[in-house]
């Protein structure tokens, strides 16, 4: 009678001493049962590798890695590759597998039981390397034979490890490329302010910028050279002013001397050009204009004289002579002014391109801000043209390097640290632990049994149950007799009196 009242842990271990036998049969025979059952299931093997991710052999300082994908992403990544239809299904061919099932069953089934027989696993980490990535990975292959699972494991972890060569010269490749195409790209652009900016200074030369402080300077220079000229241009006019002035008045006072009176002999004219020659050569070379005229006009006169001579000697001496030739002084003063004609000249030419240039330098100074604007908006694009340019050359030589190191496997490999072992002992079933397990379930349906049929026992065995029952107290107790039972054994039977 349990079902009526609470029961206590007196009630549970009186219920395990009744019911102790058909526990232990129970339990015993689940053990024994699962474990013969084990003995019987077909039987899986798992072949493990271990391989650790190594670190390059040249340090980041020197060639830094252009591969910055996390190891756990590209894991990832490459896991999905490899355990696709296209890599998994050669070796299912290559190892024959799955043959009792090939014919009934699509390729699709088969590839996806392989898959299902690979395990792939990320080493953890230790707290201290945590920041260093993912130290290793271990691939396993759960499989009936266990060669056929060492030899499937060994081709997946080659796999895996030809994989992460093929990927990462790839990535770095791709990377190296992809700079060369950008480094292309800005080195036109580069070009073209290069151009730009060359053509600007080629336009606005000796107004750049830089050029500012120059053309002022320049400017002070030629307004100074413009006022020496201005004052000798006018000096030189002043004097030729009264050159001219001297030069009227003694021609006055020679013209009045010569009225009446015979002209001067071919030996005076010689005399006044020898004169004028010798004061020209004092100031210019031989090869000036004037030398040379008054040198041919010696030569003429010296010709006239010989001629003259000849003919006053057939023809007799009363015959007149040359003309009067004007005074040396008067010839100097003549040539005085001819001179300060020249010097005019020149100094007026002088003086005009003294002003042609004070007005460029003028223009120059005065367009300087504009110019200055735009020479900035150039050269700041051309500046940054540049610096983009060997950012980019710079990257694009790491990317190169990183490369060349991926191309002679010096960068982050996997390595095999536990080839695939050839497992022994099957890892399904454990029969030890499918013992333990049959054990266990057979007590549990021991105990679960003997509860129910506890629950279903209208015996009365204590006052307990008698007062659950009749729903009266016990006044006094009649002992049980029975045969053949010690009194020490003997029960007490305890009979309700209703009050």
């Amino acid at each position: 009678m349990v079902g009526q009242r609470e029961l206590t842990l007196e009630d549970y271990v009186s219920m395990l001493r009744r019911r102790w036998l058909l526990i232990a049969a129970l339990a015993l025979v689940g053990g024994a049962l699962s474990y013969g059952v084990a003995r019987f299931l077909p039987k899986r093997y798992i072949s493990r590798t271990l391989v650790l991710v190594t670190q390059p052999t040249v340090p980041g300082d020197y060639v830094r890695p252009v591969i910055n994908v996390d190891t756990n992403q590209r894991l990832a990544s490459m896991q999905q590759e490899i355990l696709s239809r296209t890599r998994l299904e050669p070796v299912i061919k290559q190892f024959g597998l799955y043959q009792q099932d090939a014919n009934q069953l699509p390729m699709e089934d088969l590839v996806a039981r392989l898959r299902e027989a690979i395990s792939v696993t990320p080493v953890l980490p230790m707290a201290q390397t945590r920041a260093q990535g993912l130290p290793g990975f271990n691939v396993s292959v759960t499989f009936e034979d266990p060669r056929l699972a060492q030899q499937i494991c060994a081709t997946i972890t080659s796999m895996f490890m030809e994989e992460n060569l093929q990927l990462r010269q790839q990535m770095a490749e791709q990377t190296t490329q992809f700079l060369a195409k950008q480094l292309d790209g800005a080195k036109a652009k580069l070009d073209d302010q290069d151009t730009r900016l060359a053509a600007f200074k080629r336009r606005y030369l000796g107004s750049l910028p830089d050029q500012e402080q120059t053309n002022l300077n320049l400017l002070m220079g030629f307004s100074a050279q413009l006022d020496a000229t201005t004052q000798a241009l006018t000096r030189t006019q002043q004097d030729k002013t009264f050159a001219e002035s001297t030069l009227a008045e003694q021609l006055a006072a020679w013209r009045a001397s010569q009225q009446g009176r015979n002209p001067a002999t071919f030996e005076q004219q010689l005399a006044a050009l020898q004169a004028q020659l010798s004061g020209l050569q004092s100031k210019y070379t031989a090869d000036h204009p004037d030398v040379i005229k008054v040198n041919n006009d010696i030569e003429v006169l010296r010709k006239k004289m010989a001629e003259a001579g000849d003919q006053q000697k057939t023809t007799g001496d009363d015959k007149p002579g040359p003309a009067p030739v004007e005074p040396a002084q008067i010839q100097a003063l003549r040539a005085q002014l001819h001179q300060f004609d020249q010097m005019i000249q020149e100094r007026t030419v002088k003086q005009e391109e003294i002003q042609r240039q004070i007005k460029m330098y003028q223009a120059r100074v005065q367009s300087s801000p504009t110019v200055e604007q735009e020479y900035k908006e150039l050269t700041r694009d051309f500046q940054t043209a540049l610096e983009f340019y060997n950012d980019l050359l710079k990257k694009r030589d790491q990317s190169a390097m990183a490369t060349d190191l991926e191309r002679r496997q010096q960068g982050e490999q996997f390595r095999v640290l536990d080839p695939a072992n050839l497992p022994d002992n099957p890892s399904f079933p454990n029969k030890a632990l499918f013992g333990f397990g049959g054990f266990g379930g057979g007590l549990a349906l021991g105990i679960g049994l003997a509860f129910l049929m506890e629950l279903q026992d209208t015996s009365l065995r204590t006052e307990k149950d008698v007062e659950a029952l009749l729903d009266l107290p016990v006044l006094a107790t009649v002992p049980a007799i029975k045969p053949f039972v010690k009194q020490s054994e003997a029960t007490s039977l305890r009979v309700p009196v209703r009050v």
